[in-house]
């Protein structure tokens, strides 16, 4: 077989799986830069692959995607240590087929992402495997380099881990947007009561500015302060800022302009028809896929 020829079989198995390949990366890493990195890495090693030897090509890629994001969520650990503020995954822009997908919806949501981010590199990778991705426990073993035994432990611990931090009822996207429509009207009109209203007295704020744009240095717990917070902060604004409807990460958010520009993305964690956390990113550099869709895929 010519080397073109090779490239070309290479190529086309490559981009046939690449929207799953990137979601297993983002899963695992909370960054859409950083997976996209990953997939050029891994894209670097499959083309140096002899695919006649390979008998589960679509197995093999995810082993390669899932060790370069092992490889890339250690040195993002680093990196988060020294970052100003709460760190927020990074949110995308998603198509309805991705909220019409329940279990990748929930799986890639803003609530589930910041739960994984409370796992250790290794026990996320198993988790998002085993649990997303409906991976057998001997490839997850060849990828993460354990044993079939162990990665049975470890992602028994993991699985326990995420159920007692995640949202304990599936809510329905219409549930979602009920609540922020009612959120947004009443930040709009500064109405205080409204927004006590719509907020859980548990609820948990989180901003994410990267130390660019101005965003709460810590996570702020409970309706009163919360609203206080919002309330005052648009009042203090003298630039126009309008709240509209939009879609991320597979369920609905509110996208923000000021003066007519991006300045950020509130994403909702709702239960029993109430807020209770609010996750809102500022970092002009985790906005970059709130342009256009992202496609997500779990097979």
């Amino acid at each position: 077989m010519s080397d073109d020829h090779a490239i070309d079989r290479a190529t086309e198995t490559f981009v046939a799986h690449r929207n799953l390949l990137f979601t297993v990366a983002y899963e695992m890493l909370g960054s859409a830069t950083d997976a996209e990195d990953v997939l050029q890495e891994t894209w670097l090693r499959w083309v140096e692959v002899d695919l006649e030897q390979v008998r589960d090509q679509r197995a093999y890629l995810v082993r390669i995607t899932t060790r370069q994001a092992l490889n890339r969520l250690r040195t993002m650990s680093r990196r988060k240590e020294s970052y100003v503020g709460p760190w927020l995954p990074e949110p995308l822009l998603t198509a309805p087929d991705v909220a019409q997908d329940v279990e990748l919806a929930e799986s890639v949501s803003m609530a589930v992402m910041l739960v994984l981010e409370t796992l250790s590199p290794t026990e996320r990778a198993v988790f998002v495997l085993r649990e997303v991705f409906d991976v057998g426990y001997d490839e997850i073993a060849a990828a993460v380099d354990k044993t079939p035994a162990a990665v049975r432990q470890i992602a028994h611990r993991a699985r326990r881990h995420v159920d007692a931090r995640r949202p304990r009822e599936v809510v329905s996207q219409s549930q979602t947007r009920a609540a922020l429509e009612s959120f947004s009207r009443a930040l709009e009109g500064g109405d205080l009561q409204g927004l006590l209203d719509v907020l859980a007295p548990e609820v948990v704020y989180m901003g994410d500015g990267g130390g660019v744009k101005h965003a709460a240095l810590r996570p702020i717990v409970g309706a009163d302060k919360v609203a206080r917070l919002l309330v005052g902060g648009l009042g203090k604004s003298t630039i126009p800022i309008t709240f509209g409807p939009t879609v991320v990460n597979g369920s609905p958010a509110l996208v923000v302009h000021m003066d007519g520009e991006l300045d950020g993305i509130m994403a909702a964690r709702v239960e029993a028809g109430r807020i209770t956390g609010l996750y809102v990113v500022r970092n002009p550099e985790k906005l970059s896929r709130i342009e256009s869709e992202t496609p997500l895929a779990l097979r």
